[in-house]
C-alpha cells in the first residue's frame, strides 16, 4: 500500500511517520517559533477560590466575603470565626473582651496520641486564640449587650474549664450591668481531654443561664453548625429565645450513633436546623444577613418590657413610701 503523504513547503510527513527531506523537528510543546506565544501553566494562590460543599459551585473568596460566606447560589452558610461573627453582629469599634488571660491548663495530665497541653499550643497557634470562646461587651445598634462567641478552630469549641468559667463570669457581668445576654455556638461537645472537669461544665453553665434568668434578663441562644454534644446539652438549648441558622447540624450524639443505637433509619434533614423548627426544639432560623437586625429587634422588644416593668416596681414602691409616711 502508497503510503499518503501530506506535502507541506520542504517537508514530507507519511502516515508511517517517516520525516523526509531534511527535517529538523519542531517542538510543539513549547513552540519556539518567533511570533508564537507559549501558554504556561501558571499557578493559583491558595485561598484563592472557595467551593461550596453543599452545590459545588466555585466561588471567588472576596466575593463570598461580601455575601457574609455566605453561597450566592445555594445559601450554604461557610463557618466563620468569632472574630467574624463579632465584626457582622455588632457596631463597628464597639466590643471590649473580657477575660483574655484566662486559659487551659492540665490538671489530669492527660496524654493520647499527644499531651494535652501541646494539643493546647497547637490550637492556640492555629486559632490565635487562647481559648475556645471570646466574651466580652458590644453595642447593636447602640444598645449595649453581653456576650460569647464559640471559635470551631479551637479544638473544635470543644467545652472545658475554660469555657465554663467564661460563660459563667460573662453572665455575672450581664446581671451586674443589666445586660441582655447573646451566646452563639460552634461546638462538638465537652472536651475529654478534661474528662470530669469538663462534664462540670454543663451543670456551671446551666446555673449561670439560671442567674440571668432570676435576674428577669434576656438570653439569647444562637446556633451555628455544629452545635453538638454537651453544649446543647446544656446552655444552648436553654434560651429565651433560641435561633438557628439555616441547615445548622443540632443535637446531642451523631446521627450514625443516634442510627446505630435504634437501629432505623433517620428521617431525611434529621438533626437540622429546619427539622429542629419544624418539631418546636427552636424559635426561628435567621440567615447570617438578617441576624444583625434580627438580634437588635429582639434585644429591643424585650429589654423595653423589662425597663417597663422596673418602672412600674419603682412607682409601686414610691406608693408604698408614700402611704407609709401618711
Amino acid at each position: 500500500m502508497n503510503p499518503a503523504c501530506l506535502m507541506q513547503g520542504e517537508l514530507t510527513v507519511t502516515d508511517r511517520g517517516v520525516l523526509n527531506r531534511g527535517w529538523t523537528g519542531m517542538n510543539w510543546l513549547t513552540r519556539d517559533k518567533k511570533g508564537i506565544k507559549t501558554w504556561r501553566k501558571k499557578e493559583v494562590p491558595d485561598g484563592l477560590w472557595e467551593k461550596c460543599p453543599s452545590c459545588g459551585e466555585i466561588l471567588y473568596s472576596k466575593e463570598l466575603a461580601r455575601h457574609l460566606s455566605v453561597c450566592p447560589k445555594c445559601a450554604y452558610h461557610f463557618r466563620i470565626s468569632a472574630a467574624t461573627y463579632i465584626d457582622i453582629l455588632f457596631d463597628q469599634s464597639t466590643f471590649e473582651e473580657t477575660e483574655p488571660g484566662v486559659i487551659s491548663t492540665d490538671p489530669l495530665l492527660f496524654k493520647d496520641s499527644k499531651r494535652y497541653t501541646d494539643r493546647l499550643k497547637a490550637a492556640k497557634k492555629h486559632s490565635g486564640r487562647n481559648s475556645a470562646i471570646i466574651t466580652g461587651t458590644a453595642r447593636i445598634n447602640d444598645r449595649r449587650v453581653a456576650l460569647g462567641i464559640m471559635d470551631f478552630s479551637f479544638m473544635g469549641g470543644s467545652m472545658g474549664s475554660v469555657v465554663g468559667e467564661k460563660i459563667h463570669r460573662i453572665a455575672l457581668k450581664a446581671v451586674d450591668e443589666r445586660l441582655p445576654l447573646i451566646l452563639v455556638t460552634a461546638s462538638g461537645g465537652a472536651r475529654m481531654q478534661e474528662s470530669i472537669f469538663s462534664l462540670m461544665q454543663m451543670a456551671k453553665t446551666s446555673a449561670s443561664i439560671a442567674m440571668v434568668s432570676r435576674a428577669g434578663l434576656p438570653y439569647i441562644s444562637v446556633l451555628t453548625n455544629p452545635t453538638t454534644g454537651g453544649v446543647a446539652a446544656s446552655f444552648a438549648f436553654q434560651g429565651d429565645i433560641i435561633i438557628a441558622e439555616p441547615k445548622a447540624l443540632i443535637g446531642f450524639a451523631g446521627p450514625r450513633v443516634i442510627r446505630e443505637t435504634v437501629g432505623e433509619e433517620l428521617p431525611e434533614g434529621f438533626q437540622r436546623s429546619e427539622f429542629l423548627l419544624e418539631h418546636g426544639m427552636i424559635d426561628f432560623i435567621a440567615s447570617r444577613q438578617k441576624l444583625k437586625k434580627t438580634l437588635d429587634y429582639i434585644t429591643g422588644s424585650l429589654m423595653s418590657g423589662i425597663s417597663t416593668r422596673a418602672e412600674e416596681k419603682d412607682e409601686e414602691n414610691d406608693r408604698k413610701t408614700i402611704s407609709l409616711i401618711w
